[in-house]
């Protein structure tokens, strides 16, 4: 009976272990967040990348397929399940519509973009 230590009968962590757990899962998770943010930003402009030059080769292929430019806003080349069966994909940065360049015939870039 006099043999047991308090600690070999207590089945529960005390109040200061539990702060000190805390602390230092609050401070990895303050060193790790601002990586994680970044990497989502990079991400979104690399998935951005890959959009538009998606939709630069379906605008090229279109013209000499059709002989003709598409229209700006690229509702023809959504129209068409040949070219984007899922329909045009939105810029991830911002969320917004691609649009081409009348001059240029290319995905103009966004402000979200690079």
């Amino acid at each position: 009976m006099f043999g047991r230590t308090p600690k070999a009968s207590r089945g529960a962590f005390s109040l200061l272990e539990l702060m000190a757990v805390v602390v230092i899962i609050a401070t990895i998770a303050l060193l790790a967040l601002p990586r994680l943010v970044d990497s989502t930003s990079k991400a979104n402009e690399a998935v951005d990348d890959a959009n538009r030059s998606q939709i630069n080769s379906a605008v090229e292929r279109w013209y000499i397929e059709k002989g003709s430019w598409p229209e700006l806003d690229l509702d023809d080349i959504a129209a068409d399940p040949n070219y984007f069966p899922q329909g045009i994909p939105n810029n991830p940065v911002d969320e917004s519509a691609y649009t081409l360049n009348s001059t240029t015939h290319r995905v103009e870039e966004s402000g979200g973009g690079k």
